[in-house]
Formats: C-alpha cells, structure tokens, sequence
C-alpha cells in the first residue's frame, strides 16, 4: 500500500518502511508525527483519491534526525558592470521513518 502526502509545500509519495527526506519540521528526533493531508490511498489498480484530501486517512512517521544539506554556491553576477555576488546556502531537513498507513 502506498500513499501520496503533502508537507513542506512538497508532495511525496510513500510506502511503509520507506526513509524520507522532507521540509525541516519543528519535532525533535525519536518522537512521532502524524501527516494528515494525504492525498491519495492505494495499493494496485484500487486508487482512492481525495478531492483534494482523503477524509480520515493519515500517515503516521517517526523523526530519525533533523540536519542540514550539502552546501550549495549561489553566484549572482550583472556583465560589464562590475556587480558579483558569491553566497552559499544550506537547507534544513528533517529524515523521517514512514511506520503505518491508514486509510
């Protein structure tokens, strides 16, 4: 069984057992969170899809850890002006088990 939910303005699609990487969320390690915007429910060829959430369905996950990503370069230059601009960044994420689906 699968389920497509949404967090962090992304979408995901997962299964039980599956380690995600998603949108930092403000949960410390070992705890659980619950996703309730799930969007759709299947497994083969019987999809329930929600209109635009599935009424009562959630997807239940436990926090592995929080941390950052690889850093990025972010390098800004106007030609023949003389204006550069070198910046890196580092996004949050939060690593997470995906325990039960239920639909």
């Amino acid at each position: 069984m699968y389920a497509v939910i949404e967090t962090g303005g992304k979408q995901y699609q997962v299964k039980e057992g599956d380690v995600v990487f998603i949108e930092k969320l403000g949960v410390e390690a070992d705890e659980s969170v619950t996703f309730d915007k799930v969007i759709a429910v299947g497994e083969g060829a019987n999809v329930n899809v929600g209109a635009p959430y599935v009424d009562g369905a959630t997807v239940s996950a436990k926090v592995l850890k929080n941390g950052k990503a690889k850093k990025i370069t972010v390098f800004t230059y106007k030609p023949k002006k003389g204006e550069k601009r070198k910046q890196g960044h580092r996004q949050p994420y939060t690593q997470v088990r995906i325990e039960a689906i239920n639909a």
